[in-house]
C-alpha cells in the first residue's frame, strides 16, 4: 500500500488550533460572562431523562430537583447548544476533510479494538462521575479558569496534566 502525504487525514496545525481555542474562550467569557464547559449539558440531559421517566422522584431528589422547573426545560441552556455545536462541528470537519469515509478504531499493537472501546467507556464513565464531583469538567475548570487568571484554574490545569503524565507511564505500554 502506497502511503503518500495525500492519503493521511488533514488536521489543523495544533499551534493554530490552540490560539483559536484561546480566542474562543476569551470571546465566550466576554459574551456570556462564563467560560466553556460541557458537563452542564450532560447534567441537563440526565435531569430531563429522569424527569421524563419519574417526575416525582426527580423533583424529590435534592440535587436534580433544583433544575426542574415548570417554566422551562433543563435542556434549554446554552451549554446544551454548545455541546450540540461541538458535536456537529466535529462531524462537519470530519466530512469536509475526509475522515468519515471509513470507521476505524485507532489502537496500538498490544491492544485489540474491543479492549480499546472498553477502556474508552470506562474512562468516559470515570470522567463523567469526576466532573460531577468536581462540579465541572476539565474545559470549564482548567481552560476557562486559566483564561480568566483564576488561581484554581491554574492549579487544576497543572493537576490534570501532571496526573496524565504520571499515569501515562502505566498505560503507554498498550500503545508501543
Amino acid at each position: 500500500m502506497n502511503n503518500t502525504i495525500t492519503d493521511q487525514p488533514k488536521y489543523i496545525n495544533p499551534y493554530l488550533g490552540g490560539v483559536l481555542l484561546g480566542l474562543l474562550i476569551l470571546a465566550t467569557v466576554y459574551i456570556t460572562g462564563r467560560g466553556l464547559g460541557a458537563s452542564g449539558a450532560i447534567k441537563s440531559t440526565v435531569v430531563t431523562t429522569s424527569n421524563t421517566i419519574a417526575p416525582s422522584a426527580t423533583k424529590a431528589n435534592s440535587y436534580m430537583g433544583q433544575f426542574v422547573s415548570d417554566d422551562h426545560s433543563p435542556m434549554y441552556t446554552w451549554l446544551v447548544f454548545e455541546s450540540l455545536g461541538v458535536l456537529l462541528g466535529g462531524l462537519l470537519s470530519g466530512i469536509i476533510f475526509g475522515r468519515t469515509k471509513k470507521f476505524r478504531t485507532d489502537h496500538g499493537p498490544k491492544i485489540t479494538s474491543k479492549r480499546r472501546w472498553i477502556y474508552a467507556a470506562i474512562g468516559g464513565a470515570l470522567f463523567g462521575i469526576g466532573s460531577q464531583f468536581g462540579r465541572g469538567c476539565t474545559s470549564g475548570a482548567a481552560l476557562s479558569g486559566t483564561a480568566t487568571f483564576a488561581l484554581g484554574g491554574v492549579i487544576v490545569m497543572f493537576a490534570i496534566f501532571g496526573t496524565g503524565y504520571a499515569i501515562s507511564y502505566f498505560f503507554r505500554k498498550m500503545w508501543i
